[in-house]
């Protein structure tokens, strides 16, 4: 995807963290990816790609500001990207 944004997430180990992550993102913006992981933790590793508009990258800034939640951009990771097939 052309516009595809891949972020690391930690999600807190609660109830209603990923309704809250659905939730506060625009409705407009497609999940292209969703990987999640626990180890035991008081947080879950998440790996996800949205597809967001170029118009929309200072929404989406602020989308990630607001959830709260430990976060980490990808999208330019060459690692992520040769895991994804995107090399």
């Amino acid at each position: 995807m052309a516009n595809e944004r891949v972020i690391s997430f930690e999600f807190p180990e609660r109830p209603g963290a990923l309704f809250r992550f659905l939730t506060h993102m625009q409705s407009d913006w497609n999940v292209s990816l969703f990987h999640y992981r626990n180890r035991g933790a008081d947080y879950g590793r998440v790996l996800v790609g949205i597809d967001v508009p170029p118009q929309d990258n200072e929404a989406f800034e602020t989308f990630l500001n607001k959830l709260g939640y430990a976060y980490e951009e990808q999208t330019d990771n060459a690692a992520y990207r040769l895991f994804l097939g995107a090399v």
